[in-house]
């Protein structure tokens, strides 16, 4: 189930809604729309919009989770207090018209309440139990403590490690870093300051190695994701070299020492 839900997050309301990373046929977006609500955050519309904000004012007042407050608020806080004026301000500038005009994403946003308490919570608990004959307890434990917690800490981690600890290869001017922990944990999120830097590449990595790449690659082959985005190789090695911090592995095959490229 952390892996179910972690997928509706990176494959679903972050590659696909927010970015538009690649295109998805009604069939996969069925899937990444109950996927999604099974993580138990807010809705599509209220994600999408928070990330955008997110991307175009990073680590500003109108950032949501600016890391520039701290670690606790960059992590969780910013859940637990009203946003900052800023944030409501340019939250309605942010355009959102084709999170709308998408029919399933509008249909989980219109019911969703009601599909979050049956994907994130009374699923989760019921099929254990009925399926093979788990306890109540074990399952209510299982689901809805470890499960749950566990899940959006891994996500949130992105907003919080991913801005604070890491290596800056591709940016060195911005927050977001590359933590390979993050990485590991929310299923390929961890190359953070890549992300920022080219964030319509479907991957959000320069590699190809992570769940989330894996799970939106087989759905290409069969024909259920397409147009998948990615910037030219010639692109990164430029970017690395004007305005990396001098991590990447690049760097080191210079054949003269390491310094920006004009």
């Amino acid at each position: 189930m952390i892996l179910i839900g972690g997928l509706g997050v990176t494959a679903g309301s972050h590659r696909l809604w927010t970015h538009k990373a690649y295109k998805a046929k009604w069939q996969l977006r069925i899937i990444l729309v109950v996927f999604y609500v099974s993580a138990g955050m807010n809705d599509i519309f209220e994600w999408v919009r928070d990330h955008r904000l997110h991307h175009k004012y990073t680590d500003t007042d109108a950032d949501p989770h600016n890391s520039n407050r701290g670690f606790f608020f960059s992590h969780v806080g910013w859940l637990m207090m009203k946003k900052h004026p800023d944030v409501i301000r340019k939250g309605r500038q942010v355009g959102m018209s084709d999170i709308l005009a998408d029919p399933i994403a509008a249909f989980s946003i219109k019911y969703f309440l009601i599909l979050k308490f049956m994907f994130a919570f009374l699923l989760p608990i019921m099929l254990p139990v009925y399926g093979w004959n788990e306890t109540w307890y074990r399952a209510f434990v299982s689901q809805i403590i470890l499960r749950y917690v566990l899940l959006l800490n891994c996500i949130w981690s992105v907003n919080s490690v991913a801005h604070i600890w890491g290596s800056r290869p591709y940016d060195e001017h911005i927050n977001p870093t590359e933590n390979q922990w993050v990485n590991f944990f929310a299923v390929g999120e961890g190359s953070h300051n890549y992300h920022h830097v080219f964030p319509w590449d479907y991957k959000t990595s320069e590699l190809r190695n992570s769940t989330t790449t894996d799970f939106i690659n087989f759905f290409a082959k069969i024909g259920w994701a397409y147009d998948l985005k990615e910037p030219s190789q010639e692109l990164v090695k430029i970017i690395v070299m004007k305005k990396g911090d001098g991590s990447h592995p690049l760097w080191n095959a210079m054949p003269y020492p390491a310094s920006k490229i004009e």
